[in-house]
């Protein structure tokens, strides 16, 4: 039961998108509270707190006792990154 009770719960792919933008767009430290203020549409706490899990456990932010920060340098900017720096 508490397998399919956390199945039914489990967040969409456009809401988990919607939060990586949101978090993307940012670009700063952001609290929980302050990033459900930001998002487009309302998520329910729990589910936005799975979604977090997984960006965390993706590497795409860092949750820390201050807030939460997008990190995640996506592939182009990374190659323009490294177009720039100096070979060692």
């Amino acid at each position: 039961m508490k397998e399919r009770e956390r199945l039914l719960h489990s967040p969409t792919l456009n809401t988990i998108l919607m939060v990586e933008e949101t978090l993307k767009n940012k670009g700063e430290l952001m609290t929980v509270a302050e990033l459900k203020k930001e998002l487009p549409k309302q998520v329910m706490h729990q589910t936005l707190l799975r979604i977090l899990d997984y960006l965390q456990l993706s590497g795409k932010i860092l949750i820390g006792t201050k807030g939460l920060l997008w990190v995640f340098a996506e592939r182009r900017e990374l190659n323009e990154l490294i177009k720039r720096g100096t070979e060692i």
